[in-house]
């Protein structure tokens, strides 16, 4: 393992640490300052408190959030987290499991500058909606 495979790996460790804390500001701060993310090709969030509020969604979403990093794949500084997040939905009580990934690039001190995420919104409707997988 290379020293930047480390750094990252690191990284995915403590962002997923991150998330579980259920702090929306400890998830921005792996964000570079003007550090962005766009979701399922929605508006960006930008900035840190952009990213914050992203979060906050989420964790109104989903307040008993648990995420677990299912691996990355490393290409210098660009990476992909892969990620599985269960939990609660706040309105409907229904069990929730949506797997996605992140794209990201780094900048020069190790944050995130910019993730591309994505997940099956489809599927985050029907779950919450307590639909079965139709087919």
């Amino acid at each position: 393992m290379t020293d930047n495979d480390a750094r990252i790996a690191r990284l995915a460790i403590d962002y997923t640490a991150a998330w579980n804390s259920g702090s929306a500001a400890n998830v921005a701060s792996y964000y570079a300052p003007h550090g962005q993310i766009v979701i399922n090709r929605g508006t960006p969030w930008v900035g840190r408190a952009g990213i914050q509020a992203m979060a906050e969604g989420f964790f109104a979403d989903v307040p008993d959030l648990n995420l677990v990093c299912d691996g990355t794949r490393i290409a210098g500084d660009h990476v992909a987290y892969l990620w599985t997040f269960t939990g609660h939905h706040a309105a409907t009580k229904r069990p929730l499991r949506i797997s996605g990934l992140e794209e990201w690039d780094l900048d020069g001190d190790g944050f995130v500058l910019a993730s591309r995420g994505w997940y099956d919104a489809a599927d985050y409707t029907r779950q919450v909606e307590g639909r079965a997988i139709s087919g």
